[in-house]
């Protein structure tokens, strides 16, 4: 986007402001009116320009108070690398557990519910096969850093001990274990990361602003016999996360 768009031009000049320190940690900056009014725009184009640095995680709105500059928000790696063999957490947990943090999450399944047709195809299955979908808000601190909705066919788990993920002798351990002990044996899974804005309902559960970029990952696990076997939408706030892949390197003998 070229940087002689107005909003963009107001924002940069607000943000080199804060980074000179005219205003600090916690200071109230002036209402969108006076900002408006000193760099000669619109008040739509002062609004924007405030909501870009929201969104950077440089602003904070306090509801009837105003926009003041927050505390920044440390942000982390997460290393998308499936946890080592005989592991029994979660992909999640072992992220969290890499950088010294304890992860939980709360979670609400729904049993016998139709796939959409996008999920059939990446399933593998007919549109309206019966699905366990389970929605997670996974939390650091008890702040929400992550979403997942995942989909398992019924097919394959409907009439055994895991069909529900987070209830059972199993809950909790995570999809590979999870469909190990029915005998399905999970060998790959391929993601598909892609560039996003996270829509009300996302910055409402992530406590981001609504169009704050997000990283939307499209995970698929596939058992020995090529067979997709739970796939799922994963919603990471770029502002907290970067998403990084470790790629294994064969050593020559």
């Amino acid at each position: 986007m070229p940087r002689d768009t107005p909003y963009l031009q107001v924002a940069d000049a607000l943000r080199d402001r804060i980074s000179a320190g005219e205003w600090a940690v916690g200071d109230k900056l002036p209402s969108r009116a006076r900002i408006a009014e000193e760099y000669e725009v619109g008040a739509s184009v002062a609004q924007r320009a405030m909501e870009r640095l929201t969104i950077e995680g440089i602003l904070e709105g306090r509801a009837g108070s105003g926009t003041y500059v927050r505390r920044p928000r440390e942000r982390r790696r997460m290393i998308r690398t499936r946890p080592p063999e005989g592991h029994g957490a979660t992909l999640y947990r072992a992220v969290l557990n890499y950088q010294d943090h304890e992860g939980k999450w709360e979670s609400r399944s729904a049993a016998r519910t139709p796939a959409p047709e996008r999920i059939a195809e990446r399933l593998d299955i007919e549109p309206g096969d019966l699905c366990v979908v389970t929605d997670y808000e996974f939390l650091v601190d008890g702040l929400p850093v992550q979403l997942s909705r995942s989909w398992e066919p019924m097919a394959i788990t409907g009439h055994t001990p895991v069909v529900l993920p987070e209830m059972g002798p199993l809950a909790g351990i995570g999809v590979v274990e999870r469909m190990r002990s029915i005998g399905v044996d999970i060998v790959r899974a391929v993601e598909i990361p892609r560039p996003a804005r996270a829509n009300q309902e996302q910055a409402n559960l992530l406590g981001i602003s609504i169009g704050g970029l997000v990283t939307e990952l499209e995970r698929t696990f596939y058992d020995t016999d090529g067979r997709p076997v739970e796939t799922a939408d994963i919603v990471v706030p770029d502002v907290r996360w970067e998403v990084a892949y470790e790629i294994a390197v064969e050593r020559s003998e």
